[in-house]
């Protein structure tokens, strides 16, 4: 009997422990999308188009196309409510070897991407509290040249570089020593965020030294694009909103330590997006009210000029606040993301080792390191929008396949039960895949053109859209390597 018992309790050690419920789901989609793009993207979309008008109908329009994402996905994780997500749903959509390129693609720019642009923007906005080494010339200008990609410059702002790989690998241990632990830094974090977002909303609107209603309906005296460059300026804009949108399919990663994840997951993919909906459409006229969009910009850090028009030295408390929101942002996304990683070694395409859990903190610890590591080397391949527009590119690639891959289940398995069906089938994933396949053309064009102009004007340069691909296709050696000699089980 004894033998027994200490049969079971090893088996339990063996396994991820269900320990999230809605609330908890809630706060990880709304932390894992709220991060740096609110604070950061603004000034670039408002140069863009030139209008608060059409500012604020990107930001509607990029929510409304990524709640369709959400609520698409949200089918195939109640279908396969399984650690993993989008890299177990391509399994069964499309085969092991599209799954593995996901998930390879997760590992090698989009989620490790992600955490290491959240850090940088962390340590960028630390640096105006406190300053951080610079090298400076010749070592800052220094770069690598990648033929068909573009040049790399790895020590160009070194200290706020560092500063953001200390963050990562501090929050790798947090989440190595225990789920439950990092649920709580999440939930914390995640409140202060949007309890801070608030107040800075009241003073904007509220304090006498505030804003001024024209301000929401007065174009740029500079900025005027029309007919194929106004398509362009709102390509760009989108660009920055999908960054600052996303993050949201990062639920179905944890489902195998998710309560009652086949109702769980739907509901806070669809209250969680609603609310980031919200959240940032009230910012942004809180934005556009407190600056005329010349203004705007020109104003790298937008927040900290709201809050200093509204309250002279408040800027500073904005700083503060970015470090909280984005604190809590790479948390959830190093918290779920390792769980990718964990699932493709379990399924004998990824080193096996990766696949194990930790007996005593029932966490992916070997997943989590890797992920951590790379993710800090990720920092040193260039600035933050290298690392955004790199893995936005590819991430949505895969959205667009995964909302395809729900509509091929729909056909080929119409009798599998679905807990959950997206409302407005087919219109919901169809108008999400039109706009996101547009929304790639249109970034490869703006990609190529940047490039050209950068090399015309001997800058260094590089094409965003051909980095990312060349990381995701760089791993398929990986996967006819283990292919032909599987990987064994992970042994816990």
């Amino acid at each position: 009997m004894a033998d027994a018992n200490q049969a079971r309790d090893g088996r339990r050690k063996a396994e991820l422990v269900p320990t999230l419920g809605l609330f908890s789901c809630v706060m990880l989609v709304i932390g894992g999308v709220i991060g740096s793009g609110i604070f950061r993207k603004a000034a670039g979309m408002a140069a863009a188009v030139g209008s608060p008008g059409w500012l604020l109908g990107v930001w509607v329009l990029a929510g409304a196309l990524t709640l369709c994402g959400a609520l698409t996905n949200a089918e195939a994780a109640a279908m396969m409510p399984q650690t993993g997500g989008q890299y177990v749903f391509f399994q069964r959509m499309f085969g092991p070897f599209f799954a593995y390129l996901y998930g390879w693609a997760v590992f090698a720019v989009i989620q490790t991407g992600s955490i290491a642009a959240v850090a940088y923007v962390f340590a960028e906005y630390a640096g105006q509290l406190f300053p951080l080494p610079d090298w400076g010339p010749p070592w800052s200008t220094w770069a690598v040249h990648l033929p068909f990609i573009g040049d790399l410059k790895p020590l160009e702002e070194i200290g706020t570089k560092g500063l953001a790989a200390a963050l990562i690998l501090g929050l790798t241990a947090v989440n190595y020593v225990g789920v439950k632990f990092g649920e709580v830094v999440q939930n914390l974090f995640t409140v202060a965020k949007v309890a801070a977002m608030g107040l800075l909303v009241l003073a904007a609107f509220f304090l006498p030294a505030g804003g001024r209603w024209e301000n929401l309906t007065h174009p740029s005296s500079i900025i005027h694009p029309t007919g194929l460059t106004l398509v362009a300026a709102l390509a760009v804009a989108l660009q920055g909103a999908f960054w600052a949108y996303d993050g949201w399919n990062k639920i179905p990663y944890v489902a195998g330590e998710v309560r009652d994840p086949q109702r769980n997951i739907p509901r806070s993919l669809a209250l969680g997006m609603g609310a980031v909906m919200a959240i940032y459409v009230v910012m942004n006229l809180a934005y556009a009210y407190v600056l005329p969009v010349d203004e705007m910009a020109k104003a790298k850090l937008v927040a900290a000029e709201v809050a200093d028009r509204a309250h002279p030295g408040a800027g500073r408390w904005v700083a503060v606040l970015v470090m909280v929101s984005t604190f809590g942002t790479a948390n959830a996304i190093i918290l779920a993301s390792a769980r990718v990683y964990f699932s493709m070694a379990r399924s004998g395409v990824f080193p096996g080792f990766l696949g194990r859990v930790h007996p005593r903190y029932h966490t992916p610890a070997a997943a989590l390191v890797a992920q951590g590591i790379w993710s800090s080397l990720l920092l040193f391949s260039g600035t933050f929008d290298t690392l955004t527009d790199t893995l936005i590119f590819v991430s949505w690639a895969f959205y667009a396949a995964g909302a395809f891959g729900v509509m091929v289940l729909r056909r080929r398995e119409p009798d599998t039960p679905r807990p959950y069906r997206v409302p407005g089938y087919p219109w919901v994933p169809l108008v999400f895949i039109v706009f996101a396949t547009l929304y790639l053309g249109f970034t490869i064009m703006n990609d190529l053109a940047a490039y050209g102009a950068a090399v015309a004007a001997g800058k260094p340069a590089i094409i965003n859209a051909a980095l990312g691909t060349a990381l995701v296709l760089v791993g398929t050696p990986i996967y006819w390597f283990y292919r032909r000699w599987p990987a064994p089980k992970a042994r816990d």
